[in-house]
């Protein structure tokens, strides 16, 4: 099965695994922890001014909602594999770009998911603003975005290396 770059998410080996572990534990152990205490909670009576209940509750929902959120990015997950060192904008690369064409003006960052995101550096989506601006540039090339105000600002693409963590 082909997907454009847009609907990717690359990921390494051990990110994937770290991803489908955190996964598996929420689809399995984690529910049956949380069903015990909304169980519980409930034993305890009226359910409308039932705090324990309705924390559990809600606890329960955003669990659902990071099951939902991890089964998506890996359904599209490119593991294992960077991306070509072609000078192409892709997912899993580190970009370095120049705001307005000031190349004294700059930002690197590496186009992944959020997932991916590290303290080494910092980390755009390719479905950010930002991120689908670059993403199919390639290095020399002008990009375009949306600022949040509805304006557009250009940047210049000065370097894409693949990322090697």
């Amino acid at each position: 099965m082909t997907q454009t770059s847009e609907n990717v998410t690359w990921l390494t080996q051990e990110a994937y695994n770290q991803l489908k572990a955190e996964l598996e534990y929420l689809s399995g152990p984690a529910r049956t922890e949380i069903a015990a205490k909304i169980a519980a909670a409930r034993e305890e009576g009226d359910l409308r001014e039932n705090g324990g209940y309705h924390a559990a509750k809600e606890e329960q929902g955003k669990q659902e909602l990071r099951v939902r959120q991890l089964t998506q990015l890996l359904e599209n997950a490119k593991v294992g594999e960077a991306p070509a060192a072609d000078g192409v904008v892709a997912p899993g690369m580190v970009v370095t770009i120049a705001f307005d064409g000031d190349e004294d003006d700059t930002l690197v960052f590496l186009l992944a998911s959020r997932e991916y995101a590290s303290s080494d550096i910092e980390t755009y989506s390719p479905q950010s603003p930002l991120g689908s601006g670059v993403n199919g540039k390639k290095v020399g090339e002008d990009a375009q975005y949306e600022l949040p105000n509805g304006k557009l600002a250009s940047v210049k693409i000065l370097k894409a290396e693949p990322y090697q963590g």
